[in-house]
């Protein structure tokens, strides 16, 4: 599919697009190479009108060293098929209720704690009238943020979205739930199944049923974590992955991997794969990414279960 941008916009929006990292924050040699390889050809629709995606990085907490190669994975995924163009940045000013109506989605990709708010260090500094302004500022956001998605737009977490934003309960519900530890390093092979019912749905077809097996690191989830308010599309295979960590909280085998939802009239698409960097080189998980986007972006429709709505989830073919 070709994009439709015009020359001289696509031009301008390229300057804007460039990933804001330091030297030390960049993706590995030859990421862009293997990435080009991995990319899917075409959108999986075309879009309904020019789409624009924030991608927002900040963290407040751990700092993943493959943000650099998630920045540059979706962002050439977005220029090779046409689906959408990126804005990648961490100025909380693009938050602020005008700033967002340039978008049609936001991701969070691998954030960490309250993003929002000024880290440790910062807070050191500031003055008590600073801290208010802060504080405002932090609540400001998060109201501005959740008028956004139930509005109507598009909301995409990537890995630690879930290890984010603990302080703001609708987040929380949002997402649906909170990272609890990762009993399964990065260097640790594992075994992601589709969800059973699901090999046919488009945000997961693309796995054809079949177990994907890679190095990876792999979350556990607690409240308000919960597989049955969701339309799950991934989880990780306990049959097949090794279960002997003693880190091991969840008793039930309850771990879900990729899941959609709505919420209000937004789309929600939360995967928790990105933690290394070859999880950006793979073609299956890049086109499960995609799917998911142009999904949360709203230019196909498929059928997600909604429990609140009271809908089946029943595979759309």
């Amino acid at each position: 599919m070709h994009s439709f941008i015009p020359t001289c916009l696509a031009s301008a929006l390229a300057l804007i697009a460039i990933p804001q990292t330091s030297a030390a924050e960049e993706p590995p040699a030859g990421a862009l190479e293997k990435i080009t390889q991995a990319l899917p050809e075409k959108a999986f629709a075309k879009p309904q009108h020019e789409r624009t995606i924030l991608i927002f990085a900040k963290t407040n907490g751990f700092h993943h060293a493959s943000i650099p190669t998630g920045k540059l994975a979706l962002q050439e995924m977005g220029k090779k098929t046409g689906a959408y163009q990126v804005v990648i940045s961490d100025d909380l000013a693009n938050f602020e209720t005008d700033a967002l109506k340039k978008f049609d989605a936001i991701c969070f990709l691998s954030t960490t704690g309250n993003a929002f708010s000024p880290d440790k260090n910062e807070q050191k500094t500031l003055t008590d009238a600073q801290k208010q302004t802060a504080a405002e500022r932090d609540a400001r956001l998060k109201t501005n943020v959740m008028a956004f998605i139930k509005s109507g737009h598009g909301f995409i977490g990537i890995h630690s979205a879930t290890d984010s934003f603990y302080e703001w309960p609708e987040y929380g519900k949002m997402i649906n739930g909170y990272f609890n530890g990762h009993p399964w390093h990065a260097n640790k092979q594992v075994s992601i199944k589709v969800e059973p019912g699901q090999e046919k749905h488009p945000l997961a077809a693309m796995f054809h049923g079949e177990n994907i097996e890679f190095p990876e690191e792999i979350y556990q989830f607690k409240e308000p974590y919960d597989s049955k308010a969701v339309h799950m599309l991934l989880r990780l295979d306990v049959t097949k992955t090794d279960m002997t960590s003693k880190d091991i909280k969840r008793t039930d085998g309850d771990f879900g991997i990729s899941w959609a939802r709505h919420w209000g009239k937004g789309r929600v698409f939360y995967s928790s794969l990105g933690h290394n960097h070859e999880i950006y080189e793979n073609p299956k998980v890049l086109l499960h990414f995609l799917a998911g986007m142009q999904w949360a972006l709203g230019d196909y429709e498929v059928a997600v279960k909604d429990p609140v709505a009271g809908t089946t989830g029943a595979i759309a073919e």
